[in-house]
């Protein structure tokens, strides 16, 4: 992400709350009107805000895409939480961007590498973030709610913010 250009502020907030955390929960909407989440490795994010994964073109996620381009995508790790709502794309003719994103664990799903036809490019353009932080050691937090709730120490449970990604 290095570059001349100025990152805006709320992206560059958002890429420093999930850099560190490589799985992602993406929540997808099936024909049906019934969520569906799915854990995913985040394999690039965009100076824009947005999110790329490798996925098969078979899976449910790819069906309920073209059912539904709203999506959700959640992390959580090292007393963060974060959840970044916007609009999935499903990118195809991009080999030069599959190259780029590939690494030797998708062989697993993908025994052609990354020429692989089943290969389906995901994009999610990200439009609001919602995050919670400092949440660490569950149960000194479990400990000092049950205080802040009795009323005998009023406390701060941590840092919570919303980004807005696409103004």
């Amino acid at each position: 992400m290095e570059t001349n250009e100025t990152i805006d502020p709320q992206v560059k907030k958002f890429c420093g709350l999930v850099d560190d955390i490589k799985i992602a929960m993406l929540v997808t909407i099936s024909n049906g009107n019934v969520l569906h989440s799915a854990p995913l490795v985040t394999q690039d994010m965009g100076r824009d805000g947005s999110l790329w994964f490798l996925v098969s073109k078979t899976s449910q996620i790819v069906m309920n895409i073209e059912n539904s381009s709203h999506v959700a995508v959640t992390y959580a790790g090292s007393g963060k939480f974060v959840s970044a709502m916007g609009i999935a794309e499903l990118v195809n003719d991009d080999i030069d961007k599959i190259h780029q994103l590939w690494s030797k664990p998708y062989e697993i799903w993908f025994s052609q590498g990354p020429n692989d036809p089943k290969i389906q490019l995901l994009k999610i353009e990200v439009e609001k973030v919602e995050y919670w932080e400092g949440h660490s050691y569950p149960v000194a937090q479990i400990l000092k709610f049950a205080k802040y709730v009795t009323g005998s120490e009023n406390i701060k449970m941590g840092d919570h913010g919303e980004l807005n990604i696409r103004h």
